[in-house]
């Protein structure tokens, strides 16, 4: 292992594996403030410690469309990237004793854009916890559409206080 990777399962100690947690969202809103407009996740799965999949489950209705882009929709590489970091939040809010906190972005590392989200694009966003310690961490996360990676990038995260 690298060095610089220390175990999140040796950190802040996380809740022992088990089977697959299915996260709704009056759970979600338990571990983080983000609320409509801005929730971009309907449902977590937490498979351990260092593992979860969100669910964004995109409509022709959501009010970005409008400006992006007129007579042809794409969800902006933005909101792609929010809804992996409330994922990777959940996550680490979830599976961490990180009470009355939560996570902040410090940093988006080696983000692509692979391919457009249209509506009615069920992404799934995989998030993998590299590195957690003390106040800070770092976690890859994809957003996938029928198995193809759309976005992909590395983020590192603050917990704060709420």
């Amino acid at each position: 292992m690298n060095p610089e990777q220390e175990d999140p399962m040796q950190m802040e100690n996380p809740q022992p594996a088990s089977a697959p947690e299915i996260l709704s969202i009056a759970e979600i809103h338990k571990f983080i403030p983000h609320r409509y407009p801005f929730l971009l996740i309907e449902r977590v799965e937490i498979q351990d410690a260092k593992h979860a999949t969100g669910v964004k489950c995109v409509s022709v209705n959501e009010g970005f469309f409008q400006g992006h882009f007129p007579g042809r929709p794409i969800m902006p590489g933005v909101l792609i990237l929010e809804a992996m970091a409330q994922t990777g939040a959940v996550l680490l809010m979830a599976k961490y004793n990180f009470v009355n906190k939560m996570a902040f972005f410090l940093g988006i590392d080696n983000a692509k854009f692979r391919a457009p989200v249209t509506p009615g694009s069920v992404l799934r966003l995989n998030v993998e916890v590299i590195k957690v310690g003390g106040r800070a961490g770092k976690f890859r996360a994809a957003a996938t559409v029928d198995g193809k990676t759309a976005t992909e990038a590395e983020m590192s995260f603050a917990v704060v206080d709420r």
